[in-house]
């Protein structure tokens, strides 16, 4: 495939000991095994800062990483019914970076599976211009889904589901891609082909 998509993957936790390496490491090892995507790793633990806040020179890569994109695919835990403060931070400091993109979702948590989390990053992500797929992947009791390894116990499942919503970013991707293209020439995309002008215009 001559032509593939980019695809951000963010990592979502930036705790101690945290399970979301484990989660993301399974993921890379996914989409490199199918060799259709050019792969990019953003982890907010990399950006943080003793203010807590992020440096413009930060800034300026993660606004490279994301404006590269074609796809996003979340990987979040759930705290507290929502999603960690690092990620929405991550979110919320960039903003046409995100328009006009897919966004997808890997889970993972308790009883629920992370998918509390994941209905909220929805409602983010339609703010920010982004169209969420409908399918994601979860894991439940996340903790028992990968041996002191960190290898995931049982592939077969979660791979299933991964593979229908690839099939579903990758739709969208392709097609948001080819509109944000057609609307550059047509000079209604910003010349950087990030921004959708989507604002209502009276007349």
């Amino acid at each position: 495939m001559s032509d593939k998509l980019n695809i951000a993957v963010i990592m979502g936790s930036t705790r101690e000991g945290r399970l979301c390496e484990r989660v993301t490491d399974w993921l890379m090892g996914e989409l490199a095994a199918l060799n259709a995507f050019r792969l990019s790793l953003i982890d907010p633990k990399d950006f943080c800062e003793p203010s807590g806040g992020l440096s413009e020179l930060v800034m300026q890569g993660i606004r490279s990483e994301l404006g590269a994109a074609d796809a996003f695919i979340v990987v979040t835990p759930e705290y507290n019914h929502s999603f960690p403060a690092p990620l929405k931070q991550l979110i919320d400091s960039v903003s046409s970076e995100w328009h006009t993109k897919p966004v997808g979702f890997v889970s993972y948590g308790g009883v629920s599976g992370g998918l509390r989390a994941v209905e909220q990053l929805r409602q983010v992500f339609v703010e920010l211009q982004s169209a969420s797929v409908r399918d994601s992947v979860c894991f439940i009791n996340a903790w028992e889904q990968f041996d002191s390894n960190g290898v995931l116990r049982e592939q077969e499942r979660p791979r299933r589901t991964l593979l229908k919503m690839l099939d579903q970013l990758s739709w969208w991707a392709s097609a948001l891609k080819q509109a944000r293209h057609e609307d550059v020439r047509h000079r209604r995309l910003s010349q950087d082909g990030m921004a959708l002008r989507l604002a209502c215009q009276a007349g």
